[in-house]
């Protein structure tokens, strides 16, 4: 073998470049078999440099050789790069599922959202359009339906709420036949009857039942009257009055009436009137169901 060979072989590559150098490393069997590990060269990640050549030792002729098992050099699995397309044949990671959350509230957006509509809508509780969007119509809608059902009036669909969304069934009218509005005081639920049959169910909030002094003078009582009414007249704008504004009322008895207002709570917090949201009061003005002389069911 050639001295100058094998001493450049061995040289040390940090005194030879001043920096390290990785170089394949060629083991050397009895039998003559080579095997070269993974490495990289300087400049070329990835890249396998070229096995040294290396002369095999003669066999001493005393001792027989004794053949060995090649050794195969285990390289560490390549990690594909964040967003590389995987291989032909290769399975791909499966999709996250969305969990499904145990509340759905006022802001939240999705599809859980539009099922909780839809369902709400299919039981009469009218919320407007089935957006996905979480709002206030839904959130009032929401609040009507657990009046219905006996349930915490908070405007939420937790999992309470959501148990019931399934066997839940529409509201009824007091009385089956014809076309009127219903006043349910102890739910606090507005009906739209049609053909005896509800059609609509709203949250609303009407008289608190606690006295009160008026702006003019001499005090109330803040009530709203039981009996068989119906509507006698209207204003199609905003009416200012001493005890507040009223969007688009439609009066039913003096001055109480039914009505659009910015606050719906869960309980009776009016002075005597039937609030509902200014969405809902659009509705009642548009469909026709509130026209003069429909009758007002309160009870």
């Amino acid at each position: 073998m050639d001295e100058g060979v094998v001493g450049r072989a061995h040289a040390s590559p940090e005194r030879r470049t001043g920096r390290p150098v990785r170089l394949a490393v060629t083991l050397v069997v009895a039998s003559g078999l080579t095997l070269s590990a993974c490495a990289q060269t300087a400049g070329q990640p990835g890249a396998a440099a070229p096995p040294v050549p290396v002369a095999p030792p003669a066999a001493s002729p005393a001792v027989p050789a004794t053949p060995t098992v090649p050794v195969r050099a285990r390289c560490p699995a390549a990690t594909p790069a964040p967003g590389a397309t995987p291989a032909p044949g290769a399975t791909p990671a499966p999709a996250p599922v969305e969990q499904e959350p145990a509340s759905l509230r006022l802001g939240d957006s999705g599809p859980y959202v539009i099922a909780l509509q839809n369902r709400l809508t299919e039981l009469g509780f009218w919320l407007g359009d089935a957006d996905g969007n979480y709002g206030q119509l839904t959130r009032q809608a929401v609040m009507a339906f657990q009046k219905a059902e006996g349930l915490t009036r908070d405007g939420i669909a937790g999992p309470q709420t959501r148990q019931h969304l399934p066997t839940a069934v529409r509201p009824t009218a007091q009385d089956g036949t014809g076309d009127r509005l219903e006043v349910d005081l102890e739910r606090q639920l507005l009906l739209v009857v049609q053909g005896g049959q509800v059609q609509w169910a709203f949250n609303t909030s009407t008289g608190s039942g606690e006295a009160y002094d008026r702006p003019s003078g001499g005090t109330g009582v803040a009530r709203t009257p039981r009996g068989e009414f119906e509507v006698l007249r209207q204003i199609n704008g905003l009416r200012r009055a001493e005890l507040g504004d009223l969007y688009r009322p439609k009066y039913f008895r003096g001055g109480i009436a039914v009505h659009g207002s910015g606050s719906i709570p869960a309980q009776p917090a009016s002075h005597g009137c039937v609030r509902l949201t200014n969405a809902a009061m659009d509705l009642l003005w548009s469909s026709g169901v509130a026209e003069i002389g429909t009758p007002v069911h309160v009870y």
